[in-house]
């Protein structure tokens, strides 16, 4: 009897255990398939938009409503962007183990959440938001999916192409607070734009290899030395350097903020021009790791200095 007892509770914790670790599964290939450490990046420079660009006091119940709304879409548009690179991704090293190209999930699973997700943001956004915000975000997505994501196979004009979806976001929080697009919506695009640049040639480089398998365009693919890559990581950091001082100049910011963007845009050079100098896996990934930090960081302070 009481054997019989332990093989059932043993066999029900079994059976929970299982499950559990599904859930958990599921969970975590949902949250891969939606990009979500991306897609909170790009939460938070909504944020930072709206921030920006809201008078005083902040309409807080706005701010949830312009973030809500955007993270469906942008969850939505990483989703398909994993539907229609899923046979590139199950060739490259980095990305073969998602959940598409896995076998954890079928194609057409991701196709109907990615479409469901974007098309559910960008009503969201039109009914709580602005119309403005909406359709701002809707090209956002069309140029990820449509535009960004077939010409990675035609040409490397494509990290440029990219870049536009990628500063969107915070013009999206802007219009949601103010209804329009002014000077300061546009320096907050400016600084996205040229912050992915050198964010993207460090991991194009690492992965040059992985990229050029899947028959993806990127100026890294026969850039071995790396001389091509550092130099461009240079050249745009140089222009973000400029590009980020904006703000203090168009009255959005105080003074304190240009001391504060001098110093994080410096540092970021002198890491891009150490890529340069060494053209090694290791100052690539340094390159990649500053530039993280740098656009909380820069961010941080715009929104501590806003005046």
């Amino acid at each position: 009897m009481k054997s019989g007892v332990i093989e059932t509770v043993s066999g029900t914790d079994a059976v929970a255990l299982v499950g559990g670790q599904s859930r958990h599964r599921l969970a975590a290939d949902y949250a891969e398939l939606v990009k979500a450490r991306l897609t909170l990046l790009v939460l938070l420079t909504t944020a930072v938009g709206y921030y920006m660009g809201a008078g005083r006091p902040i309409y807080y119940v706005g701010l949830f409503h312009v973030v809500f709304g955007t993270a469906w879409a942008a969850a939505g548009a990483a989703a398909l962007n994993q539907w229609w690179e899923r046979k590139a991704d199950a060739v490259m090293e980095r990305t073969k183990k998602r959940p598409v190209p896995g076998g954890r999930m079928r194609p057409i699973e991701a196709l109907i959440v990615g479409s469901t997700l974007s098309l559910f943001g960008i009503v969201y956004l039109a009914v709580a938001c602005r119309a403005l915000s909406a359709f701002l975000a809707a090209i956002t997505v069309l140029i990820y999916i449509f535009a960004y994501t077939p010409l990675k196979r035609v040409s490397n004009f494509n990290t440029l192409v990219g870049a536009v979806p990628g500063a969107l976001p915070p013009l999206i929080g802007w219009t949601a607070a103010r209804g329009t697009i002014d000077a300061g919506a546009w320096s907050l695009f400016a600084i996205l734009f040229f912050w992915q640049l050198p964010h993207f040639f460090a991991i194009a480089w690492m992965y040059r290899e992985d990229y050029a398998r899947a028959g993806f365009q990127m100026i890294s693919n026969d850039d071995r030395g790396g001389e091509r890559s550092a130099s461009q990581s240079v050249f745009f950091s140089i222009l973000l350097l400029v590009i980020a001082g904006l703000p203090a100049f168009i009255g959005m910011t105080s003074q304190a903020y240009l001391a504060v963007e001098l110093l994080l845009g410096g540092a970021f050079i002198v890491v891009a021009m150490r890529f340069l100098r060494l053209r090694t896996p290791g100052a690539a990934r340094l390159l990649f790791i500053a530039s993280i930090f740098y656009l909380p960081l820069l961010l941080g302070s715009l929104v501590l200095t806003k005046i």
